[in-house]
């Protein structure tokens, strides 16, 4: 075939194809329209899953009828007039592509009002690249558009999708996801005429609402709010506890600057800093918000708006890790029944290894749990970490409990400890404890485990990295570009404990490596060192490598299950816990303790029914 421009619809149904994958695009895009054209109300109406009918209603500004055929025309758009308004584009959208994409695959009819104006005015097309004259229509401001038979002249398209209710779910979602990030819009879905979400608009202060109609009133339970600011990054949501992670990935929302975006770069961040304490295959639930400088990222990375290209990759990722990974190490057992960052006084975060909590003394007399000792003695291969007294000696005061018991609520009101204080062992395997709210179990040998492991993990860092050096130096395959970040980051190789020369073009040699991965396959490991290092800007699977062997020692060098222990000993654990990161998991993302309050005990036990 000769070279030939090709005919205005096909290049838009072209277009489609990149835009337009089922309804829910649609859908999408329409919302995204109405947000921007300052709606404070959005109604969506949608007929056997979107394929028959979606019609969006707004109360925005409006399109006055001169433009309405812009509007409908490719790459024109209200957004956009040079190209330093890309730098610092605050709308969502801006392409001018996705009115003219439906419109070729689609029946369209759009009516709109302005603000003043005497009538409305409306304009429709039949899927073809001709559109009739906008005629005048009575239409309050705002602006309605309809389509009717979604891809009816691309049969090739329409075979793949999938059942109403499918299509029908994958639409509410994207209502759900836009009302969450705009709580000040309120937002209404009906389907085959029945309304199936209704969600007024709020103040900021009720975005938690929001949340909750996004991912369930069950996740804002067990989740807790962060806010961090620094580095003209700003980072707000909530993250879903370790213990209330899914099978599947399904419930991770980012936000960048308002708009849902999929990221490489945010991805390996969640991900790094949940790493320590979820459970093999499974998935942390969060919500978040990252707000930076619009120059910043480039949002004009994919047809459909679904992925960012941040200016300072590594800047954006080293911000979240370290946001995530610190609230998530803070997390310690609250008073109101699950875990939540301990805090001083004032109100800030407690530092690591402090034993800061509200109304509570920094050490415990051991002198307050002796008149209950166990009758027995126990034998320790390693010793139980150890709450340190304050300078000088002196400890604060604590109530001695009564001689039958090791601690009761009204005999330690104001002092008492999250985890409380030990009652005795439960097949020399558990903890029980209590506590101001109820019973507290906890798995010693899990507890015990991440204790040591922070503690191991802490003198590590600290002590930096021991390096061993290879008897016979090895020659490792790479690609060039693997092979130039050896000589590029010849500093952070060094921190990690490898000494990594180049060997050629697309080879590089091996002479140290960590002392703790000896024995390890190390050529595989330095590959994918050097692949992340390239793709996401940070060593993460030789950090993942150096913390496995920890672990490992952690597990081997912790009180196994079986071990008979003493009140005393008991309650150490529980105080170094209180203390201690990420203290509610052990190193394989198990859950180190559970709480039954008082609520929970009445429910097991019928009682008050």
């Amino acid at each position: 075939m000769p070279i030939q421009k090709l005919p205005p619809q096909l290049i838009s149904q072209i277009a489609a194809g990149e835009v337009i994958e089922r309804p829910a695009s649609v859908v999408k895009e329409l919302i995204e329209n109405s947000i921007d054209a300052g709606a404070r109300r959005v109604r969506v109406e949608l007929e056997q899953g979107g394929v028959r009918l979606i019609r969006i209603t707004d109360d925005g500004s409006g399109v006055p009828s001169e433009e309405l055929p812009l509007a409908l025309s490719r790459h024109a758009t209200s957004k956009v007039a040079e190209w330093s308004d890309l730098e610092s584009l605050h709308t969502l959208g801006f392409r001018g592509e996705a009115l003219p994409s439906i419109a070729s695959v689609a029946r369209l009819i759009m009516t709109s009002a302005v603000a003043g104006a005497r009538s409305g005015w409306r304009l429709g097309g039949d899927g073809s690249d001709a559109f009739v004259e906008p005629v005048p229509a009575a239409h309050p401001q705002g602006t309605t558009v309809e389509i009717r038979d979604l891809f009816f002249n691309v049969p090739a398209r329409r075979k793949f999708l999938r059942t109403e209710r499918t299509e029908y779910l994958h639409c509410e979602d994207v209502v759900r996801t836009h009302a969450a990030v705009r709580p000040e819009i309120a937002f209404e879905l009906r389907h085959n005429g029945r309304q199936t979400l209704d969600l007024p608009a709020v103040e900021p202060a009720g975005a938690a609402g929001r949340v909750a109609a996004l991912l369930g009133e069950g996740f804002l339970e067990h989740a807790f709010e962060i806010e961090e600011e620094g580095s003209g990054l700003r980072l707000c949501g909530w993250l879903g506890a370790p213990t209330h992670a899914r099978s599947q990935a399904d419930q991770q929302y980012f936000f960048v600057n308002g708009r849902p975006v999929r990221d490489r770069v945010l991805a390996a961040a969640v991900r790094r800093a949940y790493r320590d304490v979820l459970y093999q295959g499974r998935h942390p639930v969060f919500i978040l918000f990252l707000d930076l400088d619009p120059a910043g990222v480039d949002v004009n990375a994919h047809p459909a708006k679904h992925e960012v290209r941040f200016r300072d990759g590594r800047l954006v990722h080293d911000f979240i890790f370290r946001t995530l990974h610190r609230a998530l190490a803070d997390l310690r057992p609250g008073d109101d029944g699950r875990q939540q960052p301990a805090v001083h006084s004032a109100g800030t975060a407690a530092p690591p290894g402090s034993n800061a909590f509200p109304g509570t003394p920094v050490a415990y007399p051991r002198a307050a749990f002796a008149e209950n000792r166990a009758p027995r003695d126990t034998h320790w291969e390693l010793p139980l970490p150890h709450v340190s007294e304050p300078p000088g000696g002196a400890v604060a005061p604590v109530s001695a409990p009564p001689a039958a018991r090791p601690w009761s609520p009204a005999a330690a009101e104001g002092v008492a400890p999250p985890l409380g204080f030990a009652i005795g062992q439960v097949a020399d395997i558990f903890i029980l404890a209590e506590n101001a709210r109820g019973l507290v179990l906890v798995d010693m040998h899990a507890a015990h485990e991440r204790i040591t492991y922070e503690r191991l993990k802490t003198e590590w860092r600290e002590a930096r990295v021991t390096r061993q050096p290879l008897l016979v130096p090895e020659t490792i395959a790479v690609t060039r570009a693997e092979a130039e970040l050896v000589e590029t980051s010849a500093e952070l190789l060094r921190g990690l404990g490898f000494e990594l020369d180049r060997a050629g073009p697309d080879a590089v040699m091996l002479r140290a490596a960590p002392a703790l991965l000896q024995g390890r396959e190390l050529g595989q490991l330095v590959r994918d060192l050097l692949a992340d290092l390239h793709h996401l800007g940070h060593a993460d699977r030789a950090e993942a490598a150096l913390d496995a062997v920890l672990s490992t020692m952690a597990c081997h060098g912790s009180v196994r299950a079986g071990r008979r222990l003493s009140l005393p000993e008991m309650n150490r654990l529980l105080r170094d816990m209180e203390a201690t990161d990420n203290s509610g998991q052990c190193n394989h993302g198990r859950p180190t303790y559970v709480e039954l309050d008082r609520q929970a005990l009445d429910r097991l036990f019928l009682r008050g029914r």
